[in-house]
């Protein structure tokens, strides 16, 4: 008997409860950049996919441009920022190719992208030893290993050509 009075104490505090009311676009666009840097065509479809909290159509379109202007203006918002924050992120593990398409990807395009690796020094060719170096360390033994460190290094952005130079000749530990 003890049993169901708990039960129905839980259930009724449940039904209590007031449902909180929907977020405003700018608190939830601020909450979303307190986490991390957002690219602006990020942050704008991460905005309009909210759900149900009153900004679809054209006027929530409209609404959400007014909103990454003014974040923009505050200095919240910046596709400079966010582009330097993946070159420093993907540095040393991801080809300058890789990472360009990466900015690409996430909506950083022209200037910023450009600047951004530009001012980043990332060598292919070291980041590619160094990488190898780390997550190999030796020469392939067969060639289904080959295949595995072809693929690994491909998979970051490295040249085909590079690999197999790599792979032919690899760094000993003179070259370190």
């Amino acid at each position: 008997m003890p049993a169901a009075g708990a039960g129905e104490a839980r259930e009724g505090s449940l039904q209590a409860r007031t449902p909180r009311p929907p977020k405003s676009l700018r608190a939830r666009a601020i909450a979303l950049l307190a986490r991390r840097e957002y690219s602006r065509v990020e942050l704008r479809d991460k905005l309009a996919a909210g759900g149900d909290h009153g900004d679809h159509g054209a006027d929530g379109a409209d609404a959400v441009e007014t909103l990454l202007d003014e974040l923009a203006a505050l200095g919240f918002l910046s596709d400079t920022r966010f582009a330097q924050s993946v070159v420093r992120q993907k540095s040393g593990g991801y080809s300058k190719r890789a990472i360009g398409a990466t900015l690409k990807a996430r909506g950083v395009g022209g200037e910023a992208a450009a600047d951004a690796l530009a001012g980043a020094d990332i060598d292919d060719l070291d980041a590619m030893v160094a990488l190898w170096r780390r997550r190999f360390g030796a020469p392939p033994a067969n060639d289904k290993e080959k295949a595995r460190q072809v693929r690994f290094l491909q998979s970051r952005g490295f040249s085909l050509s590079a690999i197999f130079k790599l792979l032919r000749n690899p760094p000993g530990e003179v070259d370190a």
